[in-house]
């Protein structure tokens, strides 16, 4: 999905870049870096400095927790010799059991904290889309591209041919691709 994603990205940037050298000089085209946009603004700087206490809590949670396992574990060797068969299976399952309940919360925790992550990057992204689509406005830009992505992010509405594709491709093509009627 990311491949296509990319191709078409690169596509429309090559379509935007295919105009003739004088319409290209008159095309006012402008470039965005949406990772450093939410790492660096206010809000994103707000985020992290959260999204840096709850990674800290949970990096204290999970260091507990493997103390106590790295305990258990000790003292499991340091009985070996003393218990039984049957005692030290019955104590190493105890131990299995807890590792996997470790693994499991580590597991949970970075769910968690990606959860958070997707969340706030949700919210943000389409607030800058309204301020970038303000600035191309303003700023009179036939274009705005994101560097991360090769998406285009805002496109002056002039210049949208997808209606007259539509047309000519009625026109001609399309009636070729049309399933025929009547034939069996």
């Amino acid at each position: 999905m990311k491949k296509h994603l990319t191709l078409i990205g690169l596509l429309a940037i090559a379509a935007v870049f295919a105009f003739s050298a004088t319409e290209a000089a008159a095309q006012k085209i402008g470039f965005i870096n949406m990772r450093v946009i939410i790492h660096d603004s206010e809000a994103g700087k707000k985020a992290s400095v959260e999204f840096k206490k709850e990674v800290e809590k949970k990096k204290s949670d999970i260091a507990k927790k493997e103390e106590e396992l790295k305990k258990l574990k000790d003292e499991l060797e340091k009985q070996r010799s003393v218990l039984t068969a049957d005692a030290y299976r019955d104590k190493e399952a105890g131990y299995q059991t807890k590792f996997r309940d470790y693994q499991r919360m580590v597991q949970d925790a970075n769910e968690a904290l990606a959860q958070k992550e997707q969340a706030f990057t949700s919210k943000m992204i389409p607030e800058i889309l309204k301020v970038v689509q303000k600035v191309g406005k303003d700023g009179k830009y036939d274009a705005i591209l994101d560097l991360n992505n090769p998406v285009i992010v805002y496109h002056d509405q002039e210049d949208n041919l997808t209606k007259k594709i539509i047309e000519e491709y009625n026109k001609g093509a399309g009636k070729s691709a049309a399933p025929a009627k009547g034939k069996k």
